[in-house]
């Protein structure tokens, strides 16, 4: 949730500052702002609700651009207070010589700002962010008095580390000081926070969105740590002032990975992004030749891996449909006992963690908060823990005992399309990996490795019936009621089909097992109603039918998702979108191109913004 961005350098910052809100806005777009450090050393500061584009204009409204060289921006996704200006970050003590940005939340603000009001204090917004402006305000003042500070020494930064002593919850934050005007101060815990090293400047931001045109070498700050930035020095340090020695690594992806391109939305482009992506996702894990899997990152723990009880992959809306799938991938395939939980739940339920039980995060930034937490839990608990993500380096990826990136490159579009089909990718051969080395025939692993490396061919093809999916797709977008319905591999598609639809074009959707239907939900059809089947051959097709005709006799709509070849299937259905004949264990890698395409162009029809639905942001970094 939002997205911060701050620099400290030689450059002029307040352009740079823009430039990196608009490649965050995906985190959050309620509001943005900026504070720099101008000439006459006091702070600027510009707010606005709405998008970047709204904070741009007051921005050349201003008369003079502003020469500084130091500051921060943000864009926000609402928590605490409504969206107005005053909510709209940066916010300042009271005294306006402190200006702070923050991501996350300070769980024990109204506590503090009682404090804070009882010494004379006055707050301006309703949020909990000005809290902690105000908190460090009031600890800057009181050092300030004191004087008690060796020469050298950074008044803002022992003000900043002993307010977080008083702060429970989570933040990521920068801060800025009018009487340290070349000091930019940034912490984290919880809430991610990466640093760009350049040449005497360094840009601190949420994620490498905003970092990567300009450097490739960054640190990754760890919780409970803080950096003390300047353009020729900086200095890494613990909350308690304990020196941290980081380590400097590269960026994996390259700005143009980040660009839209030719295509009107990022949602578009990463759907059809998605075949280049599984063959990343799987380049050098896939040795057909040698009828092998091959993951590096799980490499020492094959053993633990063979002898688990009990897996369980945890995650949180699209990463939980995406492990609700490897549930029965390995049960089917390896044979090993798996649970696919929420996270949010596994964390307060005081799970049940026995020996010999693995847990699995799957998060495409690697900073989901619940699925963190879980995964602390579990770990907590004994439990050997991996991770499934995308992001290199972020929170999850370096916690974790060991796991697999996706590759999938950056994922700008709120609503996941290709992370899901790679962290489903990754779930087959962790699958796979395990189902050979158990009790898979090879003649059965090289037939399921053949087709797991055919499936970009396989998805171009499916892609191709963009149109199509668009046609049916605006014949029923004005209908409010949806159904997704799905047996087997097929029904943790249903219900990432309809979370597609309602992300973003805000239609009322339902995904389900096909079963379930009769026992409760068969009340909502209507005639008319659009439902659509996951009807592609396998071990319950005849199910399937028998379901679709039950749909049919009270005028339900049937789009269905059916194997190529299938003639059988036009008798039941007024659609029909065809994907390849492949594997049942495989089918969701194919079968959900089409539910993304019709979310996609339903939201387009309705005049929805594809890549910033109402409400959401990508990277859901607080409870």
């Amino acid at each position: 949730m939002c997205g911060i961005v701050a620099y400290v350098g030689r450059k002029i910052a307040q352009p740079l500052l823009i430039e990196g809100l608009k490649r965050l806005e995906y985190r959050g777009y309620d509001s943005a702002g900026i504070a720099v450090i101008d000439q006459s050393g006091d702070l600027f500061i510009r707010r606005a609700v709405g998008r970047i584009s709204v904070l741009e204009s007051v921005l050349q409204q201003d008369k003079v651009q502003c020469q500084a060289s130091i500051g921060m921006g943000h864009t926000r996704w609402a928590t605490h207070g409504t969206v107005t200006e005053l909510n709209a970050h940066p916010h300042t003590d009271d005294s306006g010589h402190i200006a702070l940005v923050h991501n996350g939340i300070i769980e024990n603000y109204a506590a503090l700002k009682k404090f804070l009001t009882e010494k004379g204090h006055t707050f301006r917004s309703q949020t909990d962010t000005e809290v902690l402006a105000m908190l460090i305000g009031d600890v800057y003042n009181d050092i300030k008095a004191r004087n008690h500070l060796a020469a050298g020494t950074s008044l803002l930064q022992k003000a900043v580390q002993a307010a977080l002593h008083e702060v429970e919850g989570t933040y990521g934050i920068a801060v800025i000081c009018k009487d340290e005007p070349d000091t930019l101060i940034v912490a984290r815990k919880g809430s991610p926070l990466i640093i760009g090293v350049g040449q005497d400047e360094y840009i601190v931001a949420s994620d490498a969105s905003a970092i990567v045109g300009h450097t490739a070498q960054v640190i990754y700050l760890n919780d409970n740590e803080m950096a003390v930035l300047r353009p020729d020095s900086f200095r890494t340090t613990t909350i308690d002032d304990v020196d941290v020695h980081p380590v400097v690594t590269q960026l994996e992806n390259k700005l143009e990975e980040y660009e839209l391109g030719d295509y009107p939305h990022y949602m578009l482009k990463e759907i059809f992004e998605q075949p280049h992506a599984i063959e990343n996702c799987t380049r050098g894990r896939l040795e057909l030749r040698e009828n092998r899997v091959v993951l590096g990152g799980l490499a020492n723990f094959t053993k633990e891996l063979l002898h688990a009880r009990r897996i369980i992959l945890t995650g949180q809306g699209t990463a939980w449909h995406a492990g609700l799938v490897g549930d029965y991938l390995l049960e089917d395939l390896a044979k090993i006992v798996t649970e696919a939980t929420y996270a949010s739940e596994f964390r307060y339920r005081n799970p049940l963690v026995e020996d010999n039980t693995v847990v699995i995060a799957i998060s495409q930034s690697g900073e989901t908060a619940d699925t963190l937490a879980a995964m602390r839990e579990a770990k907590e608990k004994g439990a050997l823990s991996l991770g499934i993500v995308n992001a290199v380096g972020s929170t999850i990826a370096r916690e974790v005992d060991g796991g697999v990136y996706l590759h999938a490159g950056p994922e700008i579009g709120v609503a996941s399309t290709k992370a899901f089909t790679c962290q489903c990718v990754v779930l087959t051969m962790l699958a796979l990996y395990l189902g050979r080395r158990r009790f898979m025939s090879p003649q059965i692993h090289q037939e399921l490795i053949d087709g797991l490396a055919s499936i970009p061919e396989l998805m171009n093809r499916v892609l191709q019936q963009s149109d199509l999916v668009r046609q049916i797709t605006e014949e029923y977008c004005e209908r409010e009621n949806w159904l997704f319905l799905g047996r087997g591999y097929q029904y943790p598609v249903a219900l990432e089909g309809a979370l597609k639809l309602k992300e973003i074009s805000y239609i009322h959707a339902e995904g389900m097992p096909a079963a379930e239907m009769k026992h409760g939900p068969i009340a909502l059809i209507s005639d008319g109603m659009p439902v659509v089947f996951l009807a592609t051959r396998g071990y319950q097709y005849d199910k399937v039918i028998s379901n679709i005709e039950e749909v049919r006799a009270r005028g339900g709509k049937i789009i269905a998702v059916a194997t190529e070849g299938d003639e059988n299937i036009k008798r039941y259905s007024q659609h029909v979108i065809y994907v390849p004949d492949i594997h049942e264990s495989l089918q969701p890698l194919l079968t959900v191109v089409p539910l993304q395409l019709i979310a996609y162009h339903a939201a387009l029809h309705r005049g929805c913004n594809v890549d910033k639905p109402r409400n959401l942001a990508k990277s859901v970094t607080v409870e």
